[in-house]
This record gives structure tokens, C-alpha cells and sequence, in this order.
């Protein structure tokens, strides 16, 4: 079975929300809401705590990211899953490769 180049990109961006999402409720965890650096979600963590923010935020750009798929702009979620690799994934695998 050949899987297309799209559906490889798809499957990588929404890998990518699962692990931010996982990696930030562990940080969050340890360390307190302040480990988030996003303060909408910060504040949202504040009110409703880290579990249902982060659950609720990971399924919206989820499913935004599947709605990019489905129309067919397989570049911009390309873009999209490469911003999320170095901007998400790789500050928080530095943060935990030297985590104390």
C-alpha cells in the first residue's frame, strides 16, 4: 500500500499536537501554569485547569489542521507541521533534555 506525501505530512502534524500537547501538560505539571507560554492558554489554564485546555486546544488545531488537508492546501499544512517541529517540539525536547 503506497501512502501519498499529504497523508504522510497530515499524520506528522497531528503526531506533532499530541506531543505538544503532552509534553506541556507534563511541564505544566511539574513546573506550573507558567511553563505555558501562551498566555490565552495560560489564563484559560487558570480557570478551567491544564487538562481540558490542552485536550480542547490540541483537538481545535487538529481538526483545523484536517480541514487544511481536506482543501487541498497540502503546502500550507507542510508549513504548518515544520513550524510546529521547530517552534513546539524541539524547544520543549531542549527543555527536557536538560531538565534537572
Amino acid at each position: 500500500m503506497v501512502v501519498s506525501v499529504p497523508r504522510v505530512i497530515l499524520l506528522l502534524f497531528l503526531v506533532a499536537q499530541a506531543y505538544d500537547g503532552l509534553f506541556t501538560y507534563v511541564a505544566v505539571s511539574a513546573v506550573g501554569i507558567e511553563a505555558e507560554g501562551n498566555v490565552l492558554l495560560a489564563t484559560c489554564m487558570s480557570l478551567l485547569g491544564p487538562g481540558p485546555v490542552l485536550i480542547t486546544a490540541k483537538l481545535v488545531a487538529a481538526l483545523a489542521g484536517i480541514f487544511v488537508y481536506a482543501h487541498g492546501l497540502h503546502r500550507l499544512l507542510a508549513g504548518l507541521t515544520t513550524f510546529y517541529a521547530l517552534g513546539a517540539i524541539a524547544p520543549w525536547l531542549f527543555v527536557y533534555q536538560t531538565w534537572p
